[in-house]
């Protein structure tokens, strides 16, 4: 009995130094990014611009910044992750199915729960800058025509 307790306080303390080995490995770094060097790309929509600015979107949570030009609509849309938005310049009217419409300047947040159609324009008369960010995965399903909120 004796013998089966250490052998299991021993497998115990071999996960342990494992686990933190395996932590230590995938530990990053820190980093700093002005927004004079962020490479933006087009997007679906030709009147936005992005970058991935942490993370991987393709297999977990991940911060995008979003350059939408004046008059620019990112049209009805859903994730299946939770979507945050930050404004960092412009005025951006958000909407969301069930709720009125908003519009929000600098600073100006927003959260999407998962699924939620949605859809933002960009008010300014200079280009809207956005942080956004999902908890999960990135996906985008655009919403049908007969789908759309009224």
């Amino acid at each position: 009995m004796r013998r089966m307790a250490l052998n299991v306080t021993g497998l115990f303390l071999l996960l342990f130094i494992a686990g933190s080995l395996s932590r230590a490995q995938t530990a990053r770094t820190g980093f700093a990014t002005p927004l004079s060097e962020v490479k933006f790309e087009g997007d679906d929509t030709k009147c936005l611009k992005s970058a991935t600015e942490n993370g991987n979107p393709e297999k977990g949570p991940s911060t995008f910044i979003l350059k939408a030009s004046p008059g620019c609509v990112v049209p009805w849309h859903y994730h299946t992750a939770e979507e945050q938005l930050i404004v960092v310049q412009g005025d951006v009217l958000t909407e969301m199915e069930g709720m009125s419409g908003r519009q929000m300047g600098v600073g100006g947040f927003a959260m999407m729960p998962s699924r939620a159609k949605h859809q933002f324009s960009c008010k300014s008369k200079d280009e809207c800058i956005l942080f956004v960010t999902f908890d999960r995965k990135y996906d985008i399903v655009w919403v049908k025509d007969a789908d759309k909120p009224k």
